[in-house]
């Protein structure tokens, strides 16, 4: 059996970048062979592509999660990690893609329209990339920066040129099959069309197609029966198509008050699209008039119903009588409507070239914390993703580029002293002021940096000269350098236990 799905709440997980590498190339007779570590790969993408085969998101439906692939380590020998695969997922035509809050993100229209949801993480710099006449052979690399993730609703809305509107069992599908190739399944019961059945109709040089809205009734704009959950499929249409069953037997039903219930029914749905809605163009088609009486009561209401300026068709599925009137009516509105809008431009790639005075961050006082400050900008929160702060040198170069691209003047200009909290990203840290921006860097160890060197960390040799000094008073100064050598080897024991 198969299920029609037209809303899904996916969650898309772009691809992280892949790491830098820190190496120095080593060679015989080539003592000062430099920096030689390569650059990560970048993460795979997640994008949305339309696809004209695909007709549900049912897919999305069994398995909402996607994933692309992260990118890989960079090599010694200055090699490149490899880029991580993007995933493709596809999807109908006339996808709508939301945020969980209900923003539009984008409208998916048209063969091969793509769009990125997750963008793949970049891949982090290796020490041959970071080289620079002051740090000629640095010892740290870059991190790959994460990938992307959000969690995405994606809504079908039907690309369809004529939407069928009526009360259940009044001849929708009927009509869809007597013109056209589909073959929707037909039953005098309520509800009986449980998905939105489409058709691709000729009329002349005109081909058009044609989608019913399954069970709309009174009060479907509020959840009532199942027309709140297909109203969405008419909104692409040119046409308006009400399919009134004139040989109805329930009472307090004719065919004036079946379209006044469902126009007010087309009115609540969606408040910024009803005014829309009224101005689509209207056609009421007459349906079942082989029976006697709904013959009879379709020429007592044609009046009335042509009286509010609706063009009236009478037909009837079972003898195929007024069908080719409607087809040829239907194909000049539908011709009609295709005209007036506007045509449709190719993608166009639009440049926004950075503005003169904007230096790519703001910063702004903390309002939880007095004398903190936040810095926020898309530079500065991806160096501090991209940072492995377990390497002295790493933690200096990202000062020298926060300090490079203004950030500490501003915090200066702003009243910060030092010491006071400061906050880039997920990153807090007590802020204390660098060298200045251009100053050449001192020569030292590599995965170290002279400004970061002040600390009250106890070395291993020391804190075993304590052990012993506890144990055997008088030993503390002691020891010699075969001591100390077995202190580096004894500290590794304890921190394995």
């Amino acid at each position: 059996m198969s299920r029609f799905v037209d809303r899904v709440v996916i969650h898309v997980a772009a691809g992280d970048g892949g790491n830098g590498v820190a190496s120095v190339h080593r060679e015989k007779f080539k003592p000062l062979g430099g920096p030689d570590g390569g650059n990560g790969g970048k993460g795979g993408d997640v994008v949305l592509v339309v696809d004209s085969q695909v007709h549900t998101l049912l897919d999305f439906h069994f398995r909402p999660n996607a994933a692309a692939g992260s990118g890989k380590g960079g090599q010694g020998g200055n090699r490149d990690g490899a880029n991580g695969a993007d995933l493709e997922l596809r999807v109908p035509d006339g996808t709508v893609v939301l945020s969980p809050e209900g923003e539009v993100v984008a409208d998916l229209v048209g063969e091969g329209t793509r769009l990125i949801a997750a963008q793949g993480g970049r891949g982090g710099l290796g020490n041959a990339s970071l080289a620079s006449k002051a740090r000629k052979a640095p010892g740290f690399a870059l991190l790959g920066e994460p990938g992307e993730q959000h969690d995405l609703v994606l809504e079908l809305k039907s690309v369809a040129d004529v939407g069928l509107l009526g009360f259940p069992s009044a001849g929708k599908s009927s009509l869809i099959s007597v013109l056209s190739a589909a073959k929707p399944k037909i039953a005098d019961y309520p509800f009986t069309t449980l998905v939105p059945n489409l058709g691709v109709i000729t009329g002349g040089e005109t081909i058009f197609t044609m989608a019913d809205v399954p069970g709309l009734i009174p009060g479907a704009s509020e959840g009532k029966g199942l027309g709140l959950d297909f109203l969405r499929h008419i909104e692409r249409c040119a046409v308006l198509v009400h399919v009134v069953d004139c040989a109805t037997y329930e009472a307090g039903r004719d065919p004036l008050s079946d379209i006044d219930a469902l126009e007010e029914e087309l009115a609540k749905y969606t408040p910024s699209l009803a005014d829309d809605l009224a101005e689509r163009p209207r056609v009421v088609v007459l349906n079942k008039i082989d029976i006697p009486e709904a013959k009879d009561l379709a020429e007592i209401v044609r009046p009335d119903i042509e009286a509010r300026g609706l063009p009236v068709f009478e037909v009837s599925t079972a003898t195929r009588e007024g069908l080719r009137e409607l087809t040829f009516a239907l194909a000049r509105v539908v011709e009609e409507y295709r005209a007036s809008r506007p045509k449709q431009e190719s993608t166009r790639i639009v440049l926004r070239p950075r503005a003169v005075d904007d230096q790519g961050f703001t910063v702004v006082e903390d309002p939880e914390t007095e004398g903190g400050f936040i810095v926020r900008g898309e530079r500065p929160e991806r160096w501090i993703r991209q940072t492995d702060f377990n390497n002295d040198e790493a933690v200096g170069y990202l000062a020298d580029r926060l300090n490079r691209l203004g950030v500490e003047e501003v915090l200066v200009k702003m009243g910060a002293q030092p010491g006071c909290q400061v906050t880039i990203g997920d990153l807090v840290f007590d802020w204390e002021p660098t060298t200045p921006a251009g100053i050449a860097m001192t020569m030292t160890g590599r995965g170290t940096d002279p400004r970061l060197e002040a600390h009250n960390r106890v070395g291993a040799s020391e804190r075993l000269a304590a052990k012993k000094a506890r144990r055997i008073p008088g030993t503390y100064d002691e020891f010699d350098a075969d001591d100390e050598f077995k202190a580096d080897d004894e500290f590794e024991e304890d921190d394995d236990e």
